[in-house]
């Protein structure tokens, strides 16, 4: 076994294959900051003097800790007269935050779908009480995470100290000084088990970033306690000062510059807006300021789409924004500046295009990778749900959809509370272009991140058209391109089956990650794009868009993922939801060049909810043209009908998770470290040069979904599908030449 500073030769294939994956300024850049990593190794991060951190050695502590308790000149987020109101006008809410609060008096953590661990007596800050493991006592820079010794993602979320703005706002809400004592106890533990630079805690500035912010807002929180005392506060001032300035120094670059950075440089203005006594404080705000509205219009594109693909992310990365946008608007006298404008313009847009996915009723979908990360955690629920962040979106920006399709929670409410504002947003809103103007759910095409949203009454289509994910390494990205997801009154009938696990499970992460798992097309079974590692993609699919109707509800595109086989395969998929029909037609075009020969298979992951009648179930009178069709139920009762029709001969196949032939495939991930079975199923053809092989998906709806299948005709006039809905036959043409793309 590996010890876990040491690299094992799975990490160094990993870290060739991620060389590759840089440019060369990339690099020259991690070259040139090697030196200065191995000399931390050595030395650790040595804590600046006071002489450092503040300009000057003859330092008043006492008299800074005053200035802090009266919020000069800094932001004021937890305080006790809104934790009052907040308590009142939110009593359910408030009573589960004090609930939460009491399970940490006692050092009871959850993360992600892992049990409950439990620590009795002090809180070792090193241990995974669920692995059995201890992290080592090194150099951060030296420990290997990727050893396979524990869940480094458990210890990292235990090290952000996100539960501390429980304790102190139940402090404030209480009145029970056990709370706030707890809470600073818990702050000297962490500051003398984790000098900086030393330790599990202190692996990469972004960790560093995320705690600085519950840090900040729970020490701002905790001002008035009888037990802060001028050396607590020096203590933590110390700490946080080390934090920034590895935030700023081991800053997320070049590839790696991903959701990342923002946190990163959240946490560095974090601290500078803060703690405005520190000697570089103006210089770090100023620096992160800048370099956070250039990720905001980065990193949110222009249609508001996530850049990473992964909607997860995009919540994420859109808070740690408004987070660093509210704190600034709280400091006192302050004046937005263009760069505000920025962060708060990236966070309207985003909500605007999260709107547009989730409208009045319908799930979140769970696109490329979701790790559950919260920006600020007040509110104690275990996931950050889309509704609850356009809430918080809704009050920072008064953004119309947000304002619709928002659930206010905790975090929201202390927000609103603070800006003085009714949780419409007008506090804040006047640097943004959000208006007035009524929203409702609708049909919406995000070109930039490639999202199509075709809405009729309660039913809602996905189709992804966009790129893998985000600059070279494309982390969180899956392997879906062109996918389809399907939901109905509320409820998910097709879609993605999640992330499954980071760490834990490298299995699980191969799995759900890959096209085989996706309500796609897979060729030989293998990934439309390259993997490097569990959070590296080598060679990426390219999505050519050629239409999107969206009056019509048809969307045609392509990639060329397969392009790269021996025989190279080209597939083109062409998805019609007419508005006023029970019918989506998909149908799926491929063609290849040469003698190889390949296998197709289309997929169709249908909620764990959904089962699908098994082949021997169809009654005796079932009419021929229906006898392929898949009729799914839920409890019993009939939603959905699958019928497929191809230009070829065909071989139907179906698995679910904990099949003896399923592998991996076939669960479905609502969680991180937590699945469940679902059904896969789908259809099977050979793909030859002879002519386009097409296949065509009738995903018929309603309480008598069943479809007779469509009828596939290739000839030298093109490609027609007859298919049936509820006002009859419909006929769609597809000329297989006239759009197709040059790669």
């Amino acid at each position: 076994m590996a010890r876990p500073g040491a690299p094992t030769r799975s990490a160094l294939t990993w870290y060739a294959r991620r060389l590759r994956s840089m440019s060369p300024q990339e690099v020259a850049h991690r070259a040139a900051t090697v030196g200065g990593s191995v000399a931390r190794r050595v030395t650790g991060d040595a804590e600046p003097t006071d002489a450092k951190l503040l300009g000057t050695d003859a330092v008043d502590w006492a008299a800074l800790l005053e200035d802090f308790r009266a919020g000069t000149g800094r932001p004021v987020l937890l305080d006790r007269a809104t934790a009052q109101r907040v308590a009142a006008e939110h009593p359910e809410a408030t009573a589960a935050l004090v609930a939460a609060a009491d399970r940490v008096l006692e050092h009871r953590f959850t993360y992600f779908a892992h049990p409950e661990a439990r620590y009795d007596g002090p809180i070792d800050w090193w241990l995974d009480p669920l692995a059995g493991f201890r992290w080592p006592d090194r150099p951060a820079d030296e420990i290997n995470h990727r050893s396979g010794h524990g869940d480094p993602k458990w210890i990292w979320e235990l090290n952000r100290l996100q539960h501390l703005p429980w304790l102190a706002q139940a402090w404030l809400v209480t009145g029970e000084d056990r709370y706030g004592r707890e809470a600073l106890e818990q702050l000297d533990s962490w500051i003398a088990a984790n000098p900086p630079g030393r330790g599990i805690a202190w692996r990469g500035a972004f960790e560093v970033g995320i705690r600085a912010l519950s840090v900040t807002v729970a020490l701002r929180g905790l001002a008035d306690h009888p037990d802060l005392d001028a050396d607590r506060y020096r203590d933590a001032v110390r700490m946080l000062a080390a934090g920034a300035r590895r935030c700023w120094r081991d800053r997320s670059r070049h590839s790696s510059a991903n959701n990342h950075l923002v946190g990163e440089l959240a946490g560095l203005a974090a601290v500078a807006t803060t703690f405005p006594e520190l000697a570089r404080a103006r210089r770090w705000e100023r620096d992160a300021l800048a370099a956070l509205a250039v990720e905001a219009r980065r990193q949110i594109l222009p249609d508001g789409v996530g850049a990473e693909q992964a909607v997860g992310y995009q919540v994420f990365t859109a808070e740690l924004l408004g987070v660093v946008a509210l704190l600034r608007r709280l400091r006192p006298g302050h004046t937005p500046t263009p760069d505000d404008a920025a962060l708060l313009a990236a966070v309207g847009r985003s909500a605007g295009h999260l709107a547009d996915l989730v409208g009045d009723g319908d799930p979140a979908p769970r696109t490329g990778d979701d790790d559950e990360g919260f920006a600020l955690r007040l509110a104690p629920a275990p996931v950050r749900e889309v509704r609850e962040h356009l809430a918080l979106a809704a009050v920072l920006t008064g953004e119309p959809a947000a304002r619709r399709c928002g659930r206010e929670d905790l975090t929201a409410a202390w927000v609103a509370a603070r800006l003085g504002g009714d949780g419409e947003g007008g506090e804040v809103a006047a640097g943004t272009e959000g208006t007035d103007a009524p929203w409702a759910p609708h049909s919406a095409y995000a070109p930039d991140g490639g999202v199509v949203v075709v809405r009729d009454g309660t039913r809602r289509v996905l189709v992804d058209v966009g790129p893998l994910g985000y600059l070279s390494i494309a982390a969180h990205g899956h392997a879906d391109a062109l996918a389809v997801g399907l939901a109905v009154d509320g409820r998910e009938l097709i879609g993605d089956p999640g992330t499954g696990s980071y760490f834990v499970h490298p299995d699980w992460r191969d799995a759900h990650r890959s096209t085989r798992d996706h309500a796609t097309v897979a060729v030989d079974d293998v990934d439309q794009s390259v993997s490097g590692g569990p959070f590296l993609w080598t060679e990426h699919a390219t999505t050519h868009v050629h239409d999107v109707d969206l009056a019509a509800g048809r969307v045609d595109a392509e990639h060329d993922g397969y392009r790269r086989l021996d025989g190279p395969v080209t597939h083109r998929r062409v998805v019609e939801a007419p508005p006023g029909e029970d019918a989506v037609l998909v149908v799926d075009v491929l063609t290849t060049s040469g003698e190889a020969s390949h296998r197709a298979r289309t997929t169709w992951p249908l909620h764990p909810d959904l089962v699908p009648d098994a082949p021997d179930d169809a009654p005796d009178d079932t009419p021929d043209d229906t006898a392929g069709t898949v009729v799914v139920r839920h409890a019993g009762t009939p939603v959905l009908a699958v019928a497929t029709g191809a230009s070829t001969a065909t071989a139907p196949w179906r698995l679910r998770g904990g099949d003896a032939d399923a592998g991996e495939l076939g669960w479905w991930s609502e969680r991180l470290e937590a699945r469940r079975p679902c059904w896969l199923v789908g259809t099977e053809v050979a793909v030859d040069a002879a002519a386009p092989t097409v296949v065509a998906t009738v995903l018929r709806t309603g309480a008598d979904p069943a479809s007779p299948a469509p009828r596939v005709t290739v000839d030298a006039g093109g490609i027609r599908v007859g298919w049936d809905t509820r006002s009859g036959a419909r006929e769609t043409v597809i000329d297989p030449g006239a759009a197709r793309a040059r790669y």
